[in-house]
């Protein structure tokens, strides 16, 4: 039997812009993206003997995710099958620690994962562009997954550019207990006469500038005029992280997550701990987090 084990990261969006809609339903987006030290665990085992076809178990301590040839991870790994011809059998334990529905690529990343594991133990040249390659077609952020760290993400999640490291801070992710469709926000967004646009160029000069004030002050999310709008939590939990000395305080992806830059990781942790004080009914989950840049 072999085995290999895969830390899915989370991301957020420093910033997202939409700037068109394809005529095939998907939008042109513009955003910078980072992984942050909040992680699912995936592990992979194979028997490694020849099968008809690749038999695909999957277990998971989740009761929120689809089972079967529904799920996003099984699907990643039938393409790499149908790709590189693999007829073996696979096991996958996954531990889910990421929110679902939360806007921080929780379903992406364990599919990157899974692409990352079964080209390590069946076909090991495959670079990681190839890997985006066969990820794009499943989800825009699958791309960006597989490799991390801070980059722009262009057109629709495929073109991307590493940037330099964002610098280090404190975070804080709270995810309120609701579960948002992307599907249905860009739906949303499309029929808005007026969006404010962040500025992700500036927001690029800051973070290679390594300056954490002007990168936090630049954070922008077009998508939160419409999820912000349904779900107003999303503004006050903002709120109560920048009365708690919050930089900036933004939703990530379509939400409902929101994340909160603070100055260090101290400054961060006691935020969370005074979130959680005051809020318990409200059932948010609050993580006292940082960057990680290389996965």
């Amino acid at each position: 039997m072999r085995k290999t084990k895969e830390t899915a990261y989370a991301k957020i969006n420093l910033s997202l812009d939409v700037l068109g809609r394809l005529d095939n339903g998907y939008h042109i987006v513009k955003m910078i993206m980072q992984t942050i030290d909040l992680y699912d665990e995936l592990v992979f085992e194979t028997q490694d003997r020849e099968c008809s076809s690749m038999e695909i178990t999957l277990m998971s301590d989740s009761g929120e995710i689809p089972g079967g040839e529904d799920n996003l991870i099984v699907r990643a790994v039938r393409r790499m099958e149908a790709k590189y011809g693999i007829r073996r059998d696979l096991k996958i334990t996954l531990k889910k620690n990421i929110p679902v529905a939360a806007g921080m690529a929780g379903g992406s990343t364990d599919a990157a994962a899974a692409l990352r594991a079964v080209r390590d133990l069946f076909v090991p040249e495959v670079s990681d562009e190839e890997l985006q390659k066969i990820g794009v077609s499943l989800g825009a952020d699958i791309p960006y997954c597989v490799t991390g760290g801070t980059q722009l993400s262009e057109g629709i999640g495929e073109v991307l550019a590493v940037l330099p490291d964002a610098p280090q801070c404190g975070l804080v992710v709270c995810k309120p207990p609701v579960n948002v469709s992307t599907a249905e926000i860009y739906r949303k967004y499309d029929s808005l006469e007026a969006v404010t646009h962040p500025d992700i160029d500036a927001q690029i000069d800051a973070i290679s500038r390594g300056d954490l004030a002007g990168m936090a002050g630049l954070c922008g999310n077009v998508l939160e005029e419409v999820t912000g709008t349904m779900y107003p939590e999303i503004g006050e939990i903002e709120e109560f992280f920048v009365s708690k000395g919050a930089l900036e305080s933004k939703m990530t992806g379509s939400g409902p997550t929101v994340f909160s830059i603070f100055a260090s990781k101290e400054e961060a942790k006691r935020a969370a701990d005074a979130f959680e004080a005051v809020n318990r009914e409200k059932n948010c989950k609050v993580i006292a987090c940082e960057f990680i840049y290389r996965i």
